[in-house]
Parts: C-alpha cells; sequence; structure tokens
C-alpha cells in the first residue's frame, strides 16, 4: 500500500461496508464458505479485515437463503487489489473522480476520505446494491453521491472528471467516459477480450484535444463483468451440429497444450491471443486419460458460425485440428501465437489501449505499432 493511501486505510474499515451475511472466497480452493456476522461475529470480522474477496450478491438478487448461489453478481474486492488500483489513479486534492460500479460503497468511501464526498460520484446498475452502499455511505458520514443507472452512460451531470475508474471488467470501454473527463483525466478500467477471462487494468490519459485517450495495461485483475457486456457461451451444437467433425478440415499442429492453454487464471499468452483474435472464443475441456479437446468459437455477428477443434494427447507430439466455417480459427490464433512469440512473448505491460469515438486500439510498446479490435 502506498503512504498516501495509509491514513485511508485505517480512518475508513472495510467492515463499515459489509452486509451480515458474506461469502468469502478462499482463493487457494476456489470454494466460497457462508459467514454470518450474528452467529460466528469473531469469524465475520477475521474475514472482513483479511485480503480476501468476499462476495455480498448472488445472481443479481434473485438468490436467497444462506448457501452460495450460482453465480456471484457483486462484491468486496480484496484490499490489496483495492489500493493498487487506487495508486494507479493517482488521485490529487481537489479533483473530482467518477466511480462505475459502487459495489458495497468502500472504494467511493476511500476516494471520499481523501478528496471529500462532493468530488465523487459513484454509479451502479443495481438498484438494491446502490441503496444499500447509499445508506452504508450515509452512515459513516460519506454522502458520497451514489447514481442508480447504466455506467456506460456514465454521469454527464458532474462532468468533467479528473478520473474515472470502473471496479468491474469490460470488453468494450464507452467513449462517454472519455468525453465526460478533463483533458489530461485518467480512466482507469479493469479490461480484456472474450477469449480470456484474464483481464488487466488500463491507464488511459485522455488527450489535449479529448478525442481520444491512450495508455498501457498496469497490472492482471479479475473482476465480474459490467453486466451488459457479461459472455454468453454459445450453444455448441449450433456450431457443431452432428457429423460436423467428419465434414470439417483436418491437419495438425505441433504447438503443445501449455503453448496454447497457459498455467493459470492470467497468463501472457492468453491476454496478447485475445488481444490478436478478439473475436474468438476458445474453452478447453478437462483433461481426462490425457487427452485435451480445446474448442473455438466465431464470434463476428450472430452469422459467424466458424469453429476449431484442436485435441491434444500426451502421447503424441502433434495435435490433430478441425475446423470449419467461414474463417479457419485455428489458423487465425496458431498465427498469433507465431506473432506473440516472434515479438519476445510480451506480457499485459508491454501492451496498451487507444479509444476514439470511432473504435479503440490495441498496441505493442507504443501505438504506432497497433491494430483495431
Amino acid at each position: 500500500m502506498s503512504a498516501d493511501w495509509a491514513a485511508a486505510y485505517e480512518a475508513v474499515p472495510r467492515s463499515r461496508f459489509l452486509p451480515a451475511l458474506i461469502w468469502p472466497h478462499d482463493m487457494a480452493t476456489g470454494r466460497y464458505s457462508t459467514v454470518s456476522e450474528e452467529q460466528d461475529p469473531e469469524a465475520w470480522q477475521l474475514y472482513a479485515d483479511s485480503d480476501d474477496p468476499i462476495v455480498t450478491q448472488w445472481d443479481d438478487g434473485a438468490h436467497e437463503g444462506p448457501e452460495p448461489g450460482k453465480s456471484f453478481s457483486s462484491s468486496s474486492s480484496m484490499p490489496s487489489l483495492v489500493f493498487s488500483m487506487l495508486a494507479d489513479l493517482d488521485v490529487k486534492p481537489g479533483q473530482r473522480v467518477l466511480e462505475i460500479g459502487t459495489g458495497t460503497g468502500w472504494n467511493a468511501a476511500l476516494l471520499a476520505y481523501r478528496l471529500g464526498a462532493e468530488n465523487v460520484v459513484t454509479v451502479e446498475v443495481d438498484g438494491a446494491v446502490a441503496s444499500d452502499a447509499r445508506d452504508s455511505l450515509d452512515r459513516f458520514g460519506m454522502p458520497v453521491e451514489v447514481v442508480h443507472g447504466d455506467g456506460l452512460l456514465g454521469h454527464v451531470a458532474r462532468a468533467p472528471y479528473d478520473r474515472v475508474i470502473a471496479t468491474c471488467g469490460l470488453r468494450k470501454i464507452p467513449f462517454a467516459w472519455v468525453e465526460q473527463s478533463k483533458p489530461g483525466g485518467v480512466l482507469l478500467v479493469p479490461w480484456g477480450t472474450y477469449y480470456w477471462p484474464g483481464e488487466a487494468t488500463a491507464r488511459l490519459v485522455v488527450a489535449r484535444h479529448g478525442r481520444s485517450a491512450s495508455g498501457p495495461f498496469t497490472r492482471p485483475v479479475a473482476f465480474m463483468r459490467l453486466r451488459s457486456q457479461r459472455f454468453l457461451w454459445p450453444r455448441h451444437d449450433e456450431y457443431v451440429p452432428p457429423g460436423a467433425l467428419d465434414a470439417a478440415d483436418t491437419s495438425t499442429t505441433t504447438l503443445s497444450e501449455a503453448e496454447i492453454c497457459g498455467t493459470g487464471s492470467f497468463d501472457a499468452v492468453g491476454f496478447a491471443l485475445g488481444l490478436r483474435v478478439p473475436d474468438v472464443a476458445h474453452n478447453p475441456d478437462r483433461k481426462r486419460d490425457g487427452r485435451r479437446a480445446v474448442w473455438f468459437y466465431g464470434t463476428r455477428g450472430s452469422s459467424d458460425r466458424s469453429w476449431a477443434v484442436v485435441v491434444f494427447r500426451d502421447d503424441r507430439k502433434e495435435a490433430k485440428v478441425y475446423q470449419s466455417g467461414p474463417r479457419r480459427l485455428w489458423c487465425e490464433v496458431e498465427s498469433a501465437y507465431h506473432w506473440w512469440v516472434s515479438h519476445g512473448e510480451p506480457d499485459h505491460s508491454r501492451f496498451g489501449l487507444t479509444v476514439t469515438a470511432e473504435e479503440t486500439h490495441a498496441w505493442l510498446d507504443d501505438s504506432a505499432n497497433s491494430w483495431p479490435l
């Protein structure tokens, strides 16, 4: 934690913004436990003071009962991540901040402690979450303006902003955030592609003319996606009907399972491939008896039913490839992989984004080496 946020951490405890029923996430096992402040106040406080992410809502509020739901939909992030992102945001006294994704309200309260509640606006799409956060902020004496609405629209009534921070994962950055920022303002956005689940925070600086924002990725992160940008996995049989494998083009590849699939939730190769083939989604099957199939689906509009599958086997040096449709997805992915290797296998820190009203460009090392997404 940077020294300039230490006082805020002490003065604004996360516990003051958590509900009585929480679901901490065990990073090692991937499991969620149910912890009630009423039934076990010591355990509740222990988790509130921990560096664990804590789910505070399941299934967009439709979930009831103490057991975890099907899909988490609101949370309190790891404090170490919160303060790392706040350090990247680099706020200064007197600046005005727009936050997208209020959650519990803790992040907004930390900003308000540094800048004053009158200089922080936060937007939350979920009405119940927004109401609870507003109540928590008011009780704590930080009457930040909490807007119940679509964060993609920003909040023009309080613009222009010196800083914009999103606490949800995005796949497209709305230009409204650039338009509502001052020249030289900073947008800090967790961003990724549908190819890979991992994200990285893009720190974009608004140009002097206000018609673009550009900057590098700063750190790997993992956030719940903005609700309107959640990915709906395509139905497999809509791409691969019965008998499709028999009619597909076939070939082989010497690329290995490890080279394509990586080794964790965030890998440099997966992030880079997503940047090079952003309109491809991929889904590795579970490995069984030394065999693993990795599927690829085209996402270039509703008419794109291109697909490919690579079947890796531990006892073979080459993998069998099947692909069909108007595109050859494996050829695209394989080409992207070789591009990544030829450029020194760059991680997120060598990539960046430039956002304009017309489109978004990804770039490597500098904006001169860029391509549209």
